[in-house]
C-alpha cells in the first residue's frame, strides 16, 4: 500500500489559504486570522497536538526506535535529539508578516550573504553523533548501513517505468519508526478528489469581484510607488522567486554581490507591498472571502470531509 504523510496534503491546503491572505499584518491579525477559518476549525482534529514541543517529542521517539531497528540490523546508531534542529531554525522571534518581519525579511525568499554565512556556520557547528561510526566502516558496510537506515535507493529504471512504490517499508529503519509512531496514516491519494476540490476553491477566490477590484486598487498603489508592472498581489513575490531561481541556475553559482542586490530589492518591494495592502485593508477583505468560501465548501463536501477525518483518526 502506498503511503505519504497526510499532513503534507493538509499543509499544502494551509499554504493555499495563507497565499490567498498574503502577508498577515498586525492590524489584520487583530480581526480575522486566515489560519483560524471554518475549514481549519472543522479539520482541527487532524492536526491537533502538532505544536513544536509535541513534534520534537515525537521525533525523538522515532529516533529511539531507529536505534533499536539499526541494532537489529547489526549496526550502531545514536539517536539524534530533534531539539537541535529546532534551535537551528533561526527564528527571530518576530511574527511572520508583521511590519518588522517584512522590513527584515521581505518575502522570506532571498537571504543575504551574511545570513547564509551565519547558517553555514551553524551547520558546521552541528555534529552528527553517528558520523564517526559511519566513517569507521568500509565502503561496502557504509552502503549497507545507509540502506538499512533509509532503505535502498530506487534505480533509474524503477523510477522511469513506475515500478518503484514509495512506502514506509521501502524507507528502512526511518520509515518503520515513522509508521510505528504515526500510525497507518491514510494516503492523500485516497482523498484526491477532495484535495482537488479544496485547491479549486482557493483558486475561485482569486476571481472574486471583490478581490479583482482590490487587486486593481493595490496595483495602482504599487504603480504610484514605482512598481507599475504588477497587476495582482501574488506577482511581486513570484517575481522575486523567479529572480532567485535565475541566480541559482547560473553555471558559476550565486554571486554574493548579485544576491545582496536581490535581497535589497526584495526588502524594498515587500515593504511597498505591505504598505499598500495595509492602506487597503487587503488581508481583512481576502480573509472574509476565504471564510465565506470555506463555509460553503464544508456544506458541499461535508461527507467527504467527515470521511477524511474518520480515516485519519482511525490511523492514529
Amino acid at each position: 500500500m502506498r503511503h505519504r504523510s497526510l499532513l503534507t496534503a493538509i499543509a499544502a491546503a494551509a499554504l493555499l489559504s495563507l497565499t490567498l491572505a498574503g502577508c498577515s499584518g498586525e492590524k489584520a491579525a487583530e480581526k480575522l486570522d486566515p489560519a483560524e477559518g471554518p475549514l481549519a476549525k472543522y479539520m482541527s482534529g487532524i492536526y491537533a497536538g502538532f505544536d513544536e514541543d509535541s513534534v520534537i517529542a515525537q521525533q525523538n521517539e522515532q529516533q529511539e526506535l531507529v536505534a533499536v531497528c539499526m541494532s537489529d540490523e547489526g549496526f550502531e546508531y545514536t539517536p539524534i535529539d530533534a531539539a537541535q534542529y529546532s534551535g537551528m531554525m533561526g527564528d527571530s522571534g518576530e511574527e511572520y508578516g508583521t511590519e518588522k518581519w517584512v522590513a527584515e525579511n521581505g518575502y522570506g525568499m532571498v537571504q543575504s550573504p551574511e545570513q547564509l554565512a551565519a547558517q553555514q556556520e551553524e551547520s558546521e557547528a552541528y555534529v552528527d553523533p553517528n558520523q564517526d561510526y559511519l566513517e569507521s566502516l568500509s565502503a561496502g558496510e557504509q552502503t549497507a548501513y545507509n540502506e538499512a537506515l533509509n532503505g535502498p535507493q530506487p534505480s533509474e529504471e524503477e523510477i522511469a517505468d513506475g515500478s518503484y512504490v514509495d512506502s514506509y517499508e521501502a524507507k528502512g529503519c526511518y520509515g518503520a519508526a515513522f509508521e510505528e509512531v504515526n500510525g497507518d496514516q491514510p494516503s492523500p491519494e485516497d482523498h484526491a478528489a477532495l484535495y482537488e476540490a479544496m485547491g479549486a476553491m482557493y483558486e475561485t477566490a482569486q476571481a472574486s469581484p471583490l478581490l479583482v477590484k482590490l487587486d486593481a486598487e493595490w496595483a495602482t498603489c504599487m504603480a504610484d510607488a514605482g512598481y507599475a508592472t504588477f497587476t495582482k498581489k501574488s506577482e511581486p513575490s513570484e517575481f522575486i522567486m523567479n529572480e532567485m531561481t535565475a541566480l541559482s541556475e547560473t553555471e558559476t553559482g550565486v554571486d554574493d554581490q548579485a544576491l545582496a542586490a536581490l535581497h535589497e530589492k526584495e526588502l524594498a518591494m515587500a515593504m511597498v507591498d505591505y504598505t499598500c495592502a495595509e492602506e487597503l485593508n487587503y488581508d481583512e477583505a481576502t480573509t472574509k472571502v476565504q471564510f465565506e468560501l470555506e463555509e460553503q465548501f464544508i456544506t458541499d463536501h461535508k461527507s467527504e470531509l467527515d470521511a477524511l477525518i474518520a480515516d485519519y483518526e482511525q490511523g492514529k
